[in-house]
């Protein structure tokens, strides 16, 4: 037994670590490896430690930090992957790891199967809701494009929009495929919607996500979740155009709009001028039409209307002829209203009594009553004298019934003095007739050298008018009679 043990080679723990590492590393210098994704951990210095598995294996992987921005994929579980590396040992352990230095998916059913997946959690959030698509606008000013800045993608979006509408371009150029470009696509989205209205850079009116056609793989960044939820957030309505029409990526459903092709997406941005020229004739056309029919109708029932109006201006003229008709009867009548007036005042001021006569003659009644009443009293006391049988009569009644009666004229005679003309006279008034009697009120009835009789309270003088004709002025004051 000695013999055989002295025939092997004595190793260290750290030489035989070291041995296995080299034995693996120079026999698995770079290997391809395909398996499931399963207890992805990143850690906080940057690695990423993970594991793939098949049904009755385990390999144990690291991710260094100086490779995960190149690896091509974001790990998760589950995803089943080929991943490119090396196989190298930790000697602390005593295990072998895979070194990963590129993660590729496992054939197009493992990227279909994980699209789906995505797919299925983004439509339960709401992301791909119809309400959530919006508005394009009609003529945009400015319109972004998100694509790579070489190939044919780009030219032809602004060779068709020359060709339909000259618009302003504004390209952000990303890398449409490999590592990175999920996330540089979805900054480029976000940049365009983060832009102020009016900064120095114009802010788009519409965006154009484009790429030209390519295998699944080559779209793969189109489906990344980074670059649908920053399609379905932007402020700016988006048109979606990745690949050709039978291609579909789950930006599409994000998107406001889905063009077959980048030449399509450019159509859907603006309208062709010519057609736009057209329509706008066309609607033109219409609108003149219509108000000129309009105008027709108008003018129809203004007519219509004109007809059953009556001639105001011969009404009009009308009026004036009566109103001037009026007035001049009415400066004819007014004299001969003013002239009948006086005249009236005339026959009835001639018929007038003194109220002294009046007073007079009622005291001159009263007292031939007296003398009356008097006389038959000396008549009766003759007869109560022969007749001393016949009862003796007071005359206290009688005397009563003439003081009531006195009293009682006495009160008309004040009542006739108060409205008699004379109490006029007697304020300093006077009455001024003409030759023939009348009384003249206005100084324009008087002519000059006219016999004038000015009759004041205690009697009548005569007196002669001297001077110019008066002018004739409205009077303010009526008639004192």
């Amino acid at each position: 037994m000695d013999g055989i043990g002295a025939n092997v080679p004595e190793y260290g723990v750290g030489e035989l670590a070291g041995a296995i590492k080299r034995t693996l590393e120079g026999a698995f210098a770079r290997v391809r490896v395909r398996g499931e994704l399963t207890e992805v951990k990143p850690y906080a210095s940057g690695h990423i430690y993970l594991s793939l598995k098949e049904e009755n294996a385990k390999i144990e992987a690291v991710i260094w930090k100086s490779a995960v921005s190149r690896v091509g994929l974001r790990p998760e579980n589950g995803m089943e992957v080929v991943a490119t590396g090396r196989l190298s040992t930790y000697a602390d352990r005593s295990k072998y790891q895979l070194v990963i230095e590129k993660l590729e998916y496992a054939g197009a059913g493992a990227m279909l199967a994980r699209i789906e997946a995505l797919k299925a959690a983004l439509l339960k959030e709401g992301l791909f809701e119809t309400e959530r698509k919006r508005k394009l606008p009609l003529l945009p000013r400015v319109i972004g494009v998100v694509t790579s800045p070489q190939g044919a993608v780009i030219q032809d979006i602004r060779t068709t929009l020359a060709r339909r509408f000259p618009r302003h371009v504004i390209l952000w150029p990303v890398p449409v495929q490999g590592e990175g470009a999920a996330e540089k696509i979805a900054a480029a989205i976000r940049g365009f919607s983060e832009l102020p209205e009016n900064g120095p850079i114009p802010r788009p009116d519409v965006i154009i996500v484009a790429r030209g056609g390519g295998s699944l793989e080559d779209l793969m960044a189109f489906n990344e979740e980074v670059v649908v939820r920053a399609a379905a957030a932007s402020t700016i309505p988006l048109i979606s155009a990745v690949g050709h029409e039978t291609d579909t990526t789950l930006i599409d459903f994000a998107s406001d709009r889905r063009a077959p092709t980048p030449t399509a997406a450019a159509e859907m941005a603006v309208p062709a001028r010519l057609e736009l020229a057209a329509d706008l004739a066309q609607r033109g056309a219409r609108l003149d039409n219509r108000i000129t029919a309009r105008l027709r109708e108008a003018r129809l029932h203004v007519t219509r209307a004109e007809a059953g109006l009556p001639d105001l201006p011969a009404m009009v003229n009308q009026l004036r002829q009566r109103l001037d008709d009026r007035g001049e009867r009415l400066r004819a009548a007014l004299p001969g209203f003013v002239a009948g007036k006086r005249a009236t005042v005339a026959r009835l001021g001639a018929g007038l009594r003194h109220p002294r006569e009046s007073i007079a003659a009622g005291r001159h009644a009263l007292s031939a009553l007296d003398q009356r009443m008097q006389a038959a009293w000396a008549r009766g006391a003759a007869r109560r004298q022969s007749a001393p049988a016949l009862t003796r009569l007071s005359p206290v009644p009688v005397q009563a019934l003439i003081r009531e009666q006195a009293a009682r004229v006495e009160g008309l005679a004040a009542r006739l003095e108060a409205v008699s003309y004379n109490a006029v006279l007697a304020r300093g008034f006077a009455l001024v007739q003409g030759a023939d009697g009348a009384a003249l009120t206005q100084a324009a009835q008087v002519a000059p050298g006219a016999a004038l009789t000015l009759t004041f309270q205690d009697g009548a003088v005569k007196a002669t008018a001297a001077g110019a004709k008066p002018r004739t002025t409205k009077p303010t004051q009526g008639s004192l009679l």
